[in-house]
């Protein structure tokens, strides 16, 4: 039995890894939005916060009403309440990770979860 899974992914709008990778713990995608388009619809979660990294381009977010800029190399943690939508900047893509996780779940990370 195999401890780990690999794959390689397209250059889709949009890939969800739950599946792929037989995730049990998480959701992980990856987003692509050309130039002047946008997520087609604000939404919110139940129990999942989401943890968006941008790898690529610019763009917006709009939290709970508040437009928060975004460029490669930005993090941002969202709670589940919070109401989203993203944007890429009119003259450039915007390429992003999205991380979700059930908010208040983790019980260890780094050293504290590892086994020597």
């Amino acid at each position: 039995m195999n401890n780990f899974k690999k794959v390689s992914v397209s250059e889709e709008a949009r890939v969800e890894l739950h599946d792929l990778l037989g995730l049990t713990g998480a959701e992980v995608s990856i987003n692509a939005l050309p130039a002047g388009a946008s997520v087609p619809f604000v939404h919110s979660h139940k129990q999942n916060e989401e943890i968006y990294a941008v790898l690529e381009g610019e763009g917006k977010a709009v939290i709970d009403g508040e437009s928060v800029a975004l460029k490669a190399g930005d993090w941002v943690r969202i709670a589940p309440a919070a109401k989203r939508q993203f944007f890429a900047a009119a003259d450039k893509g915007i390429k992003y990770i999205c991380i979700q996780v059930k908010a208040g779940s983790l019980e260890g990370y780094t050293m504290g979860d590892a086994v020597v």
